[in-house]
């Protein structure tokens, strides 16, 4: 009985509640929606249409009625704030008194050699093109001494194309050897090691000593800069031998030929080696 008493009284506060709610709904008055007219269409500027949405919108929009034309909303999105603008993008022009964080870009800046084009150019282009794995390693081996070899670089104002050079002589690998008994990251032969105090007995062998052997490259290539007065010409006399090259050179001048790298006979190895 209890109970029954408590299901009618619960019952009695929910129909009253019901028609409550009911009586405050009604006394809200019903918005006519019907007859609402459409907004006028506002002007858009001739700036917000594309001049190719005739050509881009499909055939029954170019010829439906004008009466069902709507508006073209142009919302332009919000500028992202970027900080100020640097002085490169500003002036095009980079500082060169900020060193780069970047190490290609440090190798990059101190490009000063003059480019050599032609078609062995290209062909060594399409060569380390196509070897994409190996070349891959070669750059991931030379993370342990490229930086060390552009700082001696930097220091002495030599070109940053030297640094590179490691790739050509032994794929950045310091116990690579060859055949003519050359050794290390910048193959010094024996003979040529020795002239530059590296070092060499059956204990230590200073040309596969990064540090020693960077410091004679160094000071081998600016050797033979200063014999030459040409990159290109001490480059190939790295590989051929600075008496080789003097020879080449002389035997063009005295049959009046021009004494340029690229006019010099030479055997093939070195006239694939500068390009």
């Amino acid at each position: 009985m209890f109970n029954r008493q408590l299901d009618s009284a619960f019952i009695f506060i929910v129909v009253t509640f019901s028609l409550t709610a009911l009586v405050g709904c009604s006394s809200v008055p019903v918005q006519e929606t019907t007859h609402v007219p459409a907004p006028a269409a506002a002007a858009v500027p001739a700036y917000a249409t594309p001049v190719l949405m005739q050509e881009t919108s499909p055939p029954e929009i170019a010829t439906a009625p004008e009466t069902t034309a709507t508006t073209l909303q142009v919302t332009a999105p919000p500028m992202q704030d970027l900080g100020p603008l640097s002085d490169e993008a500003v002036t095009g022009h980079v500082d060169l008194t900020v060193e780069p964080d970047d190490l290609w870009e440090r190798i990059r800046r101190g490009f000063s050699m003059p480019d050599l084009n032609g078609p062995l150019v290209e062909d060594r282009e399409n060569w380390y093109s196509a070897q994409a794995a190996h070349f891959g390693r070669v750059i991931e081996r030379s993370k342990l001494y490229l930086y060390h070899i552009v700082d001696e670089l930097e220091k002495r104002s030599m070109p940053t194309e030297l640094a590179l050079l490691p790739i050509v002589e032994s794929a950045f690998n310091p116990m690579a050897y060859s055949r003519a008994h050359a050794s290390g990251l910048w193959q010094f032969i024996p003979s040529t090691g020795k002239h530059y105090n590296l070092q060499q007995n059956r204990w230590y062998d200073a040309r596969r000593d990064i540090i020693a052997s960077t410091n004679a490259a160094l000071d081998y290539l600016q050797f033979l800069y200063e014999m030459h007065g040409d990159w290109q010409l001490a480059l190939a006399s790295y590989n051929w031998g600075e008496n080789a090259v003097a020879r080449a050179i002389e035997d063009n001048r005295v049959r009046g030929l021009p004494t340029d790298y690229a006019s010099l006979t030479m055997p093939q190895e070195t006239r694939y080696y500068v390009p």
